[in-house]
């Protein structure tokens, strides 16, 4: 059985053996967990994975507006990854990885861990053990027959899409406004840091973040680096409707970044703003736009709501 460094044992060490194909059925997932899993391959020179993930309880209890949006944007942006939704018969509960190499099931786990940061971290006790990789991946095609691919138009015929984002709104609390200036939002927009972090050298001038100053944090309302070899990914939707991935990063958690690419948050800011891709942000076109900072609610560890929307009164 295995019980500590699930990540690595599970998620990991069969692509590093040559495994190139990754089938999961899940309880529960999330956008930030593929987004960690591909990211921390490719940092390790491992880029030809697919992964091929099953959701089993959406069927009883349909799925959040930021998780599905975040699926479909993977799905969409990562060649080789599928996600599914099960719709029909009885819900599925079960935790199973199947791994296949050269396209023969080739190692698979079975446990308690849902395909999440938070099961798969070290806020919670998961336990998992190796099984037949053939007994499993019969398994998995079983439950495929009764889901719908989230990319799907007509996928909200079949699956509750909630939307937890007017209750979240009301409760204070779980609200973080982040100002887009330096010095906490009493000066001018950085140069070369904040939404102008790539107008400096050779740099993909859309390159960008959002300023996390030491005076604004609170204490667990981003996952933050520890001392975990690669930091944690959330997924925020945005008031239009878009969906990113984010994480904090940088000496002293000081930026909230797109690890896909940095460029990814500027060029977002900069269609909000008006501007073309690659223009330098001013202060003036934040306050010409009508606001210099962003808000955040916090849903649930790997879930938020980003806020950028002008206010304006009635």
């Amino acid at each position: 059985m295995i019980s500590s460094d699930l990540r690595h044992s599970i998620l990991i060490q069969p692509a590093v053996e040559g495994a190139d194909k990754l089938y999961i059925v899940s309880g529960y997932a999330s956008p930030s967990m593929v987004s960690w899993q591909y990211d921390t391959l490719k940092n390790m020179g491992i880029e030809s994975i697919s992964i091929n993930l099953i959701i089993g309880m959406t069927a009883a209890e349909g799925i959040t507006v930021p998780n599905h949006k975040g699926f479909i944007e993977l799905a969409n942006a990562i060649d080789g990854f599928n996600c599914q939704y099960l719709y029909q018969n009885m819900p599925v509960h079960s935790k199973l990885y199947v791994w296949e190499k050269n396209g023969e099931p080739y190692k698979a786990f079975v446990g308690s861990a849902n395909y999440t940061q938070r099961a798969f971290g070290k806020c919670q006790r998961e336990i998992m053990s190796e099984c037949d990789p053939r007994e499993a991946l019969d398994y998995f095609y079983e439950i495929d027959k009764d889901t719908i691919y989230c990319t799907e138009s007509e996928v909200d015929d079949f699956i509750v899409i909630i939307n937890p984002i007017q209750e979240l709104k009301k409760d204070d609390s779980n609200k973080l406004t982040l100002s887009l200036l330096m010095n906490n939002g009493k000066g001018d927009i950085g140069k070369k840091s904040s939404l102008n972090w790539g107008q400096r050298g050779k740099r993909e001038p859309n390159q960008a973040y959002i300023p996390y100053p030491s005076a604004k944090r609170k204490k667990g309302f981003f996952p933050v680096k520890g001392n975990d070899a690669s930091a944690p990914h959330f997924t925020v939707v945005t008031d239009d409707m878009k969906s990113l991935v984010l994480r904090v990063e940088q000496q002293g958690n000081k930026a909230i970044t797109t690890p896909e690419k940095n460029s990814k948050l500027g060029e977002y800011f900069r269609y909000r703003l008006g501007l073309p891709n690659g223009a330098f942000v001013t202060k003036e076109d934040l306050i010409r736009y009508g606001r210099t900072d962003v808000d955040f609610y916090k849903i649930d560890d790997e879930q938020y709501y980003m806020d950028f929307s002008v206010h304006t009164e009635d």
